[in-house]
């Protein structure tokens, strides 16, 4: 392919996907990553956070309109409808995650869709489907081609999450390929989010998934009436490749476009902490279930990871806030050494004060492992050596965290994780969000998608 197409390539590809071309399985699989994520917007729905951007839509949006904020009684426009949808769905940590990609897709793919499904009340749940399917692809594939030197520095779902809304919206208003590649254009250019907020414990995680979903939103609207965008946003010597370090080869956008359904590769969250600590916490979980080991007796943890995890996670080092402590793998690895478990109800103010969670957060050290980098981010391993003050030593190595398509999770578990969220943070009955789950893995039988959570 030769230069300044890839752009456009994606955008043919964006424009012109209907629901027959998904096949069944990857329907089947996308209808799982809705429900997932339902539970988790829920969950965050009245979280400060979200209120912040409920003040915001009441300031400076309408008093009302057509579209729900999801987990309340109020509605506003599209845009805010989005925003403040899509900051709620990462504020508990438990949305999904594409591995190769560092992508959280569904909190900037499902608000602005729904969003914008509300205000035009006539989508139907195949054409709501087809849009996130490629919402999901688009956000993936540029993910990939911004690759590790990138997400170093920039948050892959402020980034390519931003790609991501733009492209799910330009196929749900039924863009041709020309608005659609000016939708893409106007993406890339408002695309941002950078890490730094990590350290200070600050809230701009949130803010990036609200800006991805509300700026691609704004991208795809703009379009269609006629704003025109860069033609070659991605791959241009002035574009986000070259301004925002991409590491990968622009030619991993286009390839194997509508043959390969990376959506499917997509991982579901089980412990209620940042992606990285996963691998790890299964394997802490596996050692202490399979030992039956008395946490006085734990000297040191060493983990063995790869050098995002360490770039991610070594910025927290003692947690001062609830977020802030998903974020740290001493303290993810401390509840399951001590609670055996690490969900939505082991974070709290009290945990980050508890002075025995506190003592064994301070045992655990990570280093960076040469071949579980090598392999990252195609696989998310870790190595969790446990050393007993006898001096011996128990390791365990986990290459498939509960979760990854590889050990996916089952409807059943999706179901335990969405009600036991909506239950914790008392969004809705447990009976009303097994009702919402249903409907969800029906959604393409539904002639109108609006009113889905009403």
């Amino acid at each position: 392919m030769t230069k300044k197409q890839q752009s456009r390539q994606l955008a043919k590809f964006c424009a012109n996907v209907t629901f027959d071309d998904i096949p069944e399985n990857i329907v089947e699989c996308l209808l799982n990553l809705m429900a997932d994520w339902a539970g988790s917007c829920l969950a965050g729905s009245h979280s400060r956070q979200t209120q912040i951007f409920h003040q915001l839509a009441k300031s400076m949006g309408p008093q009302s309109g057509p579209c729900r904020i999801i987990g309340t009684n109020a509605s506003t426009s599209p845009l805010f409808a989005a925003m403040i949808n899509a900051a709620s769905s990462h504020v508990v940590e438990q949305d999904d995650l594409h591995n190769s990609s560092i992508l959280h897709p569904a909190t900037v793919v499902f608000p602005p869709l729904f969003a914008v499904a509300e205000s035009l009340n006539n989508v139907s749940g195949k054409e709501m489907v087809a849009a996130a399917a490629v919402g999901y692809e688009a956000g993936i594939r540029v993910g990939e081609f911004l690759g590790l030197a990138h997400y170093r520095i920039f948050h892959m779902t402020g980034t390519s999450g931003t790609i991501a809304a733009a492209m799910a919206v330009a196929n749900l208003l039924k863009l041709n390929e020309e608005e659609t590649l000016n939708a893409l254009g106007s993406a890339g250019t408002q695309a941002a989010g950078l890490w730094a907020f990590l350290g200070d414990a600050a809230d701009s995680k949130q803010l990036h998934t609200a800006k991805a979903s509300s700026d691609g939103l704004l991208a795809a609207w703009t379009a269609r009436d006629g704003l025109t965008g860069a033609k070659s946003v991605l791959e241009d010597e002035q574009g986000m490749g070259a301004g925002m370090l991409a590491s990968g080869s622009a030619e991993l956008i286009t390839k194997d476009l509508g043959t390969r359904w990376a959506l499917a590769e997509t991982s579901f969250k089980w412990h209620a902490s940042c992606r990285h600590t996963h691998p790890a916490a299964d394997a802490m979980h596996e050692i202490m279930r399979n030992n039956q080991l008395d946490v006085n007796e734990i000297e040191s943890v060493v983990v063995e990871v790869y050098q995002a995890a360490f770039d991610v996670l070594g910025a927290v080092k003692t947690p001062q806030s609830v977020h802030q402590s998903k974020f740290s793998m001493g303290f993810v690895l401390a509840l399951i050494a001590i609670k055996g478990i690490a969900g939505v109800k082991e974070f709290t103010d009290g945990s980050i004060q508890d002075p025995t969670l506190l003592a064994f957060h301070d045992k655990v050290s990570m280093v960076v492992d040469g071949e579980i980098n090598r392999v990252y981010p195609e696989k998310w391993c870790s190595r969790v050596v446990v050393r007993m003050v006898n001096g011996k030593e128990i390791r365990s190595f986990i290459d498939t965290p509960r979760g990854d398509p590889g050990y996916p999770l089952s409807r059943e578990d999706i179901s335990y994780k969405a009600c036991a969220l909506v239950e914790y943070y008392e969004t809705c009955s447990r009976d009303r969000m097994l009702q919402l789950l249903d409907d969800i893995w029906t959604l393409p039988k539904k002639k109108n998608v609006a009113g889905l959570f009403g």
